[in-house]
């Protein structure tokens, strides 16, 4: 390749990163974040739907730390169980606060999370008469004892329908350091959520792991029935809602999930299931996709190599520079998760494995495996 081309493309690299720093709703400071609760004259009733399908290992603490909710209000717990084969039912504990509902057969037209949140709502209709908000969550999240209080402050006082946390993920092995803040920096920049909390902009989105929605809103929707078969439930939830009203996403800082992601191949799985979904199943965008992650996050990397190897200094020049503007960006996401800034250098290596997933993602839809997800399959 000849130097123009090697200096166009590192450019545009260039262009492209000022252009999501300056015009992309400040994704990349991810300040949205939940204030402490002030006092409300009356707290609502609320309750928290969590379906579980064989989660053994985690519910009991995702049950524990709701029902240690500093709540001033009445607060009950439903968990589905999803036909779990490991014990999950026993493991979720027991309370006068909480039910436990054996989970039906997944039924036609479903994904299976979603099926079970239609349960568990059904359930807490008669367990919780008077709930006025529902609290949708993993039975993999700990949730910090003044969470509810804050999610239902804000939902009070700023008159939203739904307010959701992308919880803390958690960030120990090298390759949850390798990949998760950067999986968190790239759902910003998909989904903006400083565009996502302006009520005049289209763009919406929440985050599946902890979603207070109003129950009034949720069934003047048409409840979860209007997405049964939608893979990214949360965000297809965040459309539907904000539909009829506000809603706030923003990044929870004591709030967390506990699910494990040691090996490289389980952060592969989880991005593979979704991803190509993201793209309507569609080739061409999947090749619109490819070629604009390796613009964006291969290109400056490459343009230092080639720029040396070839002595040409605009293209080193240009490397470095755009280089230098995703490090920078990368670092209010590190910070959030305690990392060396030193892992900002490392977001091209990340943003690499990324397109490989989103490429496995297509190849698996196209053999007829794509969605799967414990033991169930959910291609088109």
């Amino acid at each position: 390749m000849g130097e123009t081309p090697v200096i166009a493309i590192t450019g545009l690299s260039v262009l492209i990163w000022l252009c999501l720093v300056f015009a992309r709703g400040g994704f990349w400071r991810a300040d949205q974040r939940l204030g402490r609760a002030g006092e409300l004259a009356n707290w609502p009733d609320v309750v928290a739907v969590i379906p579980a399908r064989n989660e053994a290992e985690t519910i009991g603490q995702t049950v524990s730390s709701l029902l240690e909710q500093n709540y001033p209000g009445e607060f009950r717990v439903v968990v589905v169980d999803d036909n779990s084969t490991d014990g999950t039912a026993a493991a979720a504990g027991l309370s006068s606060r909480l039910k436990i509902i054996s989970g039906q057969p997944l039924a036609d037209g479903w994904t299976g999370k979603l099926w079970a949140v239609k349960q568990g709502l059904e359930a807490a209709g008669a367990f919780a008469v008077d709930a006025e908000y529902v609290l949708l969550t993993d039975a993999d999240i700990t949730h910090d004892s003044a969470n509810l209080r804050e999610l239902v402050y804000k939902a009070t006082n700023d008159n939203l329908h739904l307010v959701s946390l992308m919880v803390k993920l958690r960030c120990q092995s090298f390759w949850e350091r390798l990949l998760i803040p950067a999986f968190v920096f790239f759902f910003q920049k998909l989904y903006p959520f400083r565009w996502v909390n302006e009520p005049t902009n289209r763009t919406a989105a929440a985050a599946g792991g902890c979603m207070l929605v109003r129950l009034d809103t949720l069934r003047r929707a048409g409840g979860v029935e209007m997405i049964r078969d939608r893979l990214i439930d949360d965000c297809a939830l965040g459309s539907l809602i904000k539909a009829q009203g506000p809603i706030w996403l923003g990044l929870a800082g004591r709030t967390f999930s506990s699910r494990a992601y040691s090996r490289l191949s389980e952060i592969w799985n989880m991005v593979a299931r979704t991803a190509f979904v993201q793209l309507d199943h569609s080739a061409p965008n999947l090749f619109g996709t490819v070629m604009a992650m390796i613009v964006i996050y291969l290109t400056p990397p490459a343009g230092i190599v080639v720029g040396l190897l070839s002595g040409t200094l605009v293209s080193v020049v240009l490397g470095v520079v755009g280089w230098g503007i995703m490090s920078a960006a990368y670092i209010p996401t590190l910070r959030l998760y305690g990392r060396s800034l030193l892992w900002s250098l490392t977001l091209p290596v990340a943003g690499l494995f990324y397109t490989l997933m989103t490429v496995s993602s297509a190849v698996r839809h196209w053999r007829g495996n794509g969605g799967a997800w414990k033991g169930r399959s959910y291609s088109k």
